[in-house]
């Protein structure tokens, strides 16, 4: 399988059709044709399944596609790790929590853009799990992601500990008051979120049941409904202060102990790290952190 033919199938894989594969790769549709069938021939099974819309992959496909994703960053892990001057620049792409990047990532991008201009990065958000996936797919370099991680595939290091707050509408209920009346929601972002498994046994642990649960998928849309009294979240202390609704917040740090969590910064174990992505960790590694200890922090009720 050559590098044509397995960016081919790549391509039509993501775009689900010849035509889009075609476009994507700035070629007519028969030279795709011919790659498809060609690799086909050579595993002797097929690879997608052609209908009206386009092509779907088949069981052997999806199989292939894992492999296929894996041999092309490798690839372009070799090139990079060969082609590695010593100089920081090219392209560097990162992950990040959408906390991570709504509060610390601004900063920390702007800062590392000015000491190294030549480098070009790409940015992907998500929760921590699916970002795990993605470093260990070699379709990221590295993420900042929420501890604690213990992979033997993954190196960590730590960026930043901070204190996890319950977030409630400035005024309203208690805890206890909304348990009483049966009408507790919770805002989270969607399954893979570390803070979201954080509040989901913190409220086991305190006997906060049952509720309900409502999925959003930016951090501002989340403490704006809290600030609307839609219902309550656990995030950050240094993302809820950053907020524009934090003037309807209410913010109540857990007693008796508060709620620390670690971001850190993760990497494939084993591979080659390049000038660029070492430069990047230094920079990580140089930048702001939070003192977790509790004698610095706020430890008012969780009501």
């Amino acid at each position: 399988m050559d590098s044509t033919a397995l960016a081919t199938f790549l391509a039509v894989a993501r775009q689900g059709s010849v035509t889009g594969a075609a476009l994507e790769l700035h070629t007519v549709q028969s030279n795709v044709t011919v790659r498809m069938k060609q690799l086909e021939g050579d595993f002797g099974v097929a690879l997608f399944v052609r209908h009206s819309r386009g092509v779907t992959l088949t069981p052997a496909g999806t199989r292939l596609l894992v492999y296929a994703e894996r041999l092309q960053a490798l690839a372009a892990e070799a090139r990079a790790a060969v082609c590695d001057a010593g100089v920081v620049r090219g392209s560097l792409r990162v992950g990040s929590m959408e906390t991570t990047a709504a509060v610390r990532l601004p900063k920390l991008l702007a800062g590392f853009y000015r000491a190294y201009p030549d480098v070009q990065i790409e940015v992907r958000t998500g929760p921590t799990s699916e970002l795990l996936e993605h470093v260990l797919a070699h379709r990221l370099d590295g993420a900042l992601v929420a501890g604690p991680i213990n992979h033997p595939d993954l190196v960590a290091r730590s960026v930043v500990r901070e204190e996890l707050v319950l977030v409630t509408a400035l005024g309203t209920a208690t805890m206890s008051e909304r348990l009483a009346r049966g009408g507790l929601t919770v805002i989270t972002f969607r399954q893979g979120c570390s803070y979201r498994q954080r509040l989901d046994a913190e409220f086991i642990t305190r006997g906060w049941l049952p509720y309900r649960r409502l999925e959003m998928g930016t951090v501002e849309g989340i403490l704006g409904c809290v600030g609307g009294n839609v219902g309550v979240t656990v995030l950050p202390r240094s993302v809820v202060e950053a907020s524009q609704a934090r003037a309807a917040l209410r913010v109540e740090s857990f007693v008796p102990e508060p709620l620390i969590v670690e971001t850190l910064f993760v990497r494939r174990n084993g591979s080659a790290m390049g000038t660029t992505t070492s430069a990047f960790e230094k920079h990580l590694s140089a930048s702001e952190t939070v003192d977790s200890r509790p004698d610095l922090m706020t430890t008012a009720g969780t009501g």
